[in-house]
């Protein structure tokens, strides 16, 4: 199931009558008036706005509005922890194409290429002992997904600022020369399309 529509799911079933008519007030501008009064639920309406464009996963601005307008603090919290967990993320943060593909085979060699000294390279980029400690536990007897997981807990961090030179020089600086210089001459292949 799509953990965006769960989340909206969960939004619905808690909403109070006065505040969902306080939405439906607030969308007036939006939404035609015979619509918005057909809506009986929290679902409808969000059905709606999704229709319309207006909140969809990488579009979440006009729900935290609405919510805010209403006061529910507690949804927004956790709408942006949904946001933070890494579920929506916003296009125009991610890498261009080019550097993802970079990106995917980077990640491919250092998850072969690194073993149990994996946190020492997590750390050199910047991931919180917290969200290693998170990970760890989603995949108590997998260093190889830990690993993979942690790279992309990066990866959503840094946004379009995620570079594979960043990668290169994380693991420099953990004495990985030999990962490196193997992302390193893979970069090659890519540019020069000979991979």
């Amino acid at each position: 199931m799509d953990p965006f529509l769960s989340l909206l799911h969960s939004f619905s079933s808690s909403l109070l009558e006065p505040e969902l008519a306080s939405l439906k007030f607030l969308c007036r501008e939006k939404i035609g008036k015979r619509k918005l009064e057909s809506v009986q639920s929290g679902l409808e309406l969000f059905g709606i706005l999704m229709e319309q464009q207006l909140v969809a996963k990488d579009r979440l601005a006009f729900l935290e509005g609405l919510l805010r307008d209403i006061k529910r603090q507690d949804l927004i919290s956790q709408l942006k922890q949904f946001v933070e967990d890494g579920e929506v993320t916003d296009p125009a943060d991610q890498p261009d194409v080019h550097e993802r593909r970079l990106q995917k085979a980077a990640i491919e060699i250092i998850c072969e290429h690194v073993g149990k000294n994996w946190r020492m390279l997590v750390r050199k980029l910047g991931v919180s002992e917290v969200k290693m400690e998170r990970i760890i536990a989603a995949y108590p007897c997998d260093l190889r997904e830990q690993l993979f997981q942690s790279l992309r807990e990066w990866q959503k961090w840094k946004g379009k600022d995620a570079k594979v030179t960043d990668l290169i020089k994380a693991l420099r600086g953990c004495h990985m020369n030999l990962v490196a210089d193997k992302i390193e001459e893979a970069i090659l292949a890519l540019n020069t399309g000979a991979s």
